[in-house]
């Protein structure tokens, strides 16, 4: 059988010292004079800030303190948004990144904020359709169709408004076993795109994709019809769902709609603000040739849980039609591809994606290495 693809109808008060200066850290990881900079090279540059955050989200998450706001990436260096003062061991894991790390001074936790969010979301009418919590600490910002929507709406953390088009869901030609990501499934009436080879505690695997896609029990293939397995565990708030199957390999197709062309993926990874990816769904590929990427994350909601909004920085399409489910990722500093999230919504050059620290922590699923 041919393999290809196809998807469905989502500081001012110190710098820590850092292995790299952040002249270094604009220009290490880019391509020499010769050619212009890609977005790949753009995402290779960022690894050690990617990198360096990580070092201090997993102090965050052992120590669970009250204060942290948010992690940005910024051109040359980390901004770490805390309120109130900074724990030792917060600092301490700073120190030891990679790049340069910058404490700022946040209004709000990130904790305050999703406490703030829920009253939001009980007084809210049907014009505000997101409600979005920026890693500066400075408010909500609320998604909504006019100004009006939002006049309704008291909580006791400063909301900022902004008029825009609610991301909607979105849903590569004939995959062959093992099964790969960014392939086009078939689920019922549905076509979507596979997003990544995962397996649980017991070795079990599957493939993950958008949960919109179908609904458990629903028999699922590729474009000619051959088998690929049954949908199974599906997390309709999250939008995410597995399906069962033996036979798959932790590949991925990065290609065009009708090329082989697949990368191997190393791992999964938190995503972070700022941080630039790419999205490789079956419909994009076949209309750009490519994988979508100048994707920069821009917030993570809060009403529903732990959904991703970026942008394509070019104003391009961020996702079609039948990307749903798709794989966002980002490179692998040994070669290869991270695993960031799938696809689940899309508004223009908007998309949200689900990360796949969620699909971890609902489904205990993981990357084989």
């Amino acid at each position: 059988m041919r393999t290809a693809r196809t998807i469905t109808a989502t500081a001012a008060a110190a710098i820590a010292t850092a292995a790299l200066s952040a002249a270094a850290l604009t220009t290490a990881a880019l391509p020499a004079a010769a050619g212009p900079v890609t977005d790949w090279d753009r995402m290779l540059a960022q690894q050690p800030l990617v990198r360096t955050a990580d070092t201090v989200q997993a102090e965050v998450l052992r120590g669970g303190h009250a204060g942290f706001a948010g992690l940005v990436l910024e051109d040359d260096h980390v901004a770490l948004w805390w309120k109130g003062d900074v724990p030792a061991a917060v600092r301490a894991a700073a120190s030891r990144g990679e790049a340069p790390v910058t404490f700022e001074a946040a209004r709000h936790s990130n904790a305050e904020l999703r406490e703030a969010a829920k009253v939001v979301q009980a007084q809210r009418g049907p014009g505000v359709h997101a409600i979005k919590v920026p890693a500066d600490g400075s408010g909500l910002v609320l998604g909504a169709t006019s100004e009006v929507a939002t006049r309704a709406v008291r909580v006791d953390v400063p909301v900022r408004t902004v008029v825009e088009e609610p991301l909607a869901p979105v849903s590569r030609q004939n995959d062959a076993p093992p099964w790969k990501g960014g392939a086009t499934i078939v689920l019922g009436n549905a076509a979507c795109t596979s997003g990544f080879s995962v397996r649980n505690g017991d070795n079990a695997r599957f493939l993950l994709t958008a949960g919109h896609c179908g609904n458990p029990g629903v028999r699922v293939t590729d474009p000619t019809g051959e088998y690929i397995g049954t949908a199974g565990a599906k997390h309709g708030d999250h939008d995410i769902m597995l399906i069962p199957t033996g036979n798959v390999v932790n590949q991925q197709y990065v290609g065009g709609g009708d090329s082989n062309s697949t990368e191997v993926v190393r791992g999964w990874g938190d995503v972070y603000t700022g941080e630039y990816l790419c999205q490789s769904g079956v419909t994009s590929a076949r209309t750009t040739g490519a994988p979508v990427c100048n994707i920069k994350v821009l917030f993570f909601y809060a009403d529903r849980e732990d959904l991703v909004e970026g942008e394509q920085m070019n104003g391009q399409p961020s996702a079609r039609p039948g990307d749903s489910g798709g794989p966002v990722y980002g490179p692998s500093s040994s070669g290869g591809v991270i695993a960031k999230g799938t696809v689940t919504r899309a508004a223009g050059a908007r998309i949200g994606f689900q990360d796949f620290r969620t699909a971890n922590r609902d489904f205990g699923v993981y990357i084989p290495l």
